[in-house]
């Protein structure tokens, strides 16, 4: 059985995250959806909040789930039984951040494969960066993000404002 894991912190999952998920997940018998925790950043959702974003994002997927996960991703790996790692890269800043990524991770888990994917065209420009700060400032995210997810955005940022 060929597991694959994609990891990310997902904060938000965006039509990006979930159209690599698709793709990954007719290359593979399972797909983990690895979910950071990412103590170091200021996330807009919580781990727990961000994993259920991703499960009922992924619920059509039968081969794939989604766990969160705290320290060392080949740990993570090792846990799943994973032995390919799916990354994505939209831009030459990201394929220089993984190609060191990979590069470490070769030395603490040298049977850990990396995969990487490029976006499609439609999405070759988004990230959870921009879809958050659209959000943030009232712009209309719907066409960037799962219906589940926009949803979850609309109450955090109309609580934010109403605080």
């Amino acid at each position: 059985m060929r597991i694959a894991i994609y990891p990310g912190t997902f904060d938000p999952v965006t039509n990006g995250h979930y159209d690599l998920i698709k793709r990954a997940a007719s290359m593979f018998d399972q797909l983990v959806v690895g979910v950071a925790a990412s103590p170091s950043k200021n996330t807009l959702f919580s781990l727990e909040e961000r994993v259920n974003l991703l499960r009922e994002t992924c619920k059509e997927l039968p081969n794939v789930s989604v766990d969160g996960f705290s320290g060392l991703l080949v740990d993570f790996a090792t846990q799943k039984n994973a032995t390919i790692l799916v990354r994505g890269l939209r831009t030459t800043m990201d394929f220089e951040y993984e190609f060191g990524l990979t590069t470490m991770y070769r030395r603490l888990k040298p049977e850990l494969e990396s995969l990487f994917l490029t976006p499609s065209e439609e999405y070759a420009f988004l990230s959870s960066t921009l879809v958050r700060e659209v959000a943030i400032h009232g712009g209309d995210i719907a066409t960037f993000v799962p219906p589940c997810v926009h949803c979850a955005i609309l109450k955090k940022t109309n609580a934010a404002k109403e605080n």
